[in-house]
């Protein structure tokens, strides 16, 4: 059966604050726009319980905020396909092609705001126990700990502010940082210290997640003493980072070593035509209010691109 063939000015990857904020600039700049994500719309954002270092919202759940960036999208008429299954992505010709289960895309430009998924610590037992203690997101599974005791592993704002989330049900919550200062803000540790349900283990480096049929411990060595010890634990939270979602890329774009997309201040990347917004790109801050910025940055770039292509066609 042959794909349905759909002919966009731009496509966005990703329907996050960076992709909805691409859509509303690309749209009002009259570009033909369609924005893909393989999940719901919203990105990473809507998991989170409260956000409140976005300017205009002194305290606001995530999934509110990212619905709010959707209907402001909506209003400018970008077509939205939710749920796809992206099978190829061709980037260097001048027509970009993405391609799906049902259908093909093509472009003259595309912005890829595709964000990036929590790292896994790669020890033995994490992915034997996702889903039977090992978590990346306290917001999907806290309430399945009540009055239990779990660990948060991690020292950046996402790990303590998770944790603070998880004393809202578990009866004992233990913050396992590898160093012996957190990353996270001042304002975001005084909070976690002054919390009577959290314990902090610092100097410390899992080892191993051990349990039957769920987590039931960690191993852990005492990076000060070089002594291998045990917590027990009814579950692991794990907060060390993000990895970029770039894998249907193929290595057509320039990348760190990491792998995030490089831009310069435009927002395009090594590709004419192609440009990255957000989590996915190599910037300093990952946070909504910067991935907002970012896509409205690709956009306005996409939206120059395009106009220059359609003057030097007609010359």
């Amino acid at each position: 059966m042959e794909k349905e063939k759909l002919n966009y000015d731009v496509i966005i990857l990703g329907a996050g604050p960076a992709g909805c904020s691409a859509s509303i600039y690309a749209s009002r700049g009259n570009l033909k726009t369609a924005i893909l994500d393989i999940n719901m719309f919203g990105g990473q954002p809507s998991n989170y319980l409260e956000i409140e270092n976005y300017p205009g919202f002194e305290k606001i759940c995530g999934y509110e905020l990212m619905e709010k960036f959707e209907n402001h999208a909506d209003k400018f008429g970008a077509d939205k396909f939710p749920f796809v299954e992206i099978q190829r992505i061709k980037l260097t010709s001048e027509i970009k092609e993405i391609e799906t289960k049902d259908k093909i895309f093509t472009s003259k430009a595309v912005i890829i705001a595709t964000g990036a998924q929590a790292k896994k610590l790669n020890i033995a037992g994490e992915e034997e126990f996702k889903g039977r203690g090992v978590s990346y997101c306290a917001v999907c599974d806290g309430a399945f700990y009540k009055d239990k005791i779990v660990t948060v592993i991690g020292g950046g704002n996402s790990a303590l502010e998770e944790a603070m989330y998880l004393t809202k049900f578990a009866k004992k919550v233990y913050i396992m940082h590898r160093r012996d200062n957190f990353r996270a803000d001042k304002l975001v540790c005084s909070r976690a210290c002054k919390n009577e349900k959290i314990e902090f283990i610092m100097n410390a480096n899992p080892l191993e997640i051990q349990g039957n049929n769920c987590v039931e411990k960690i191993i852990f060595k005492d990076l000060k003493t070089g002594e291998n010890k045990e917590l027990y634990t009814d579950g692991v939270f794990i907060y060390i980072g993000y990895n970029p979602n770039v894998e249907s890329l193929n290595g057509q774009i320039e990348q760190t070593s990491d792998g995030f997309i490089q831009t310069d201040i435009n927002m395009q990347t090594s590709v004419q035509g192609v440009y990255a917004a957000g989590d996915v790109r190599n910037t300093p801050l990952r946070q909504v209010i910067t991935a907002a910025s970012d896509g409205a940055i690709a956009a306005c770039s996409a939206v120059k691109y395009i106009e220059l292509s359609q003057l030097q066609s007609v010359k």
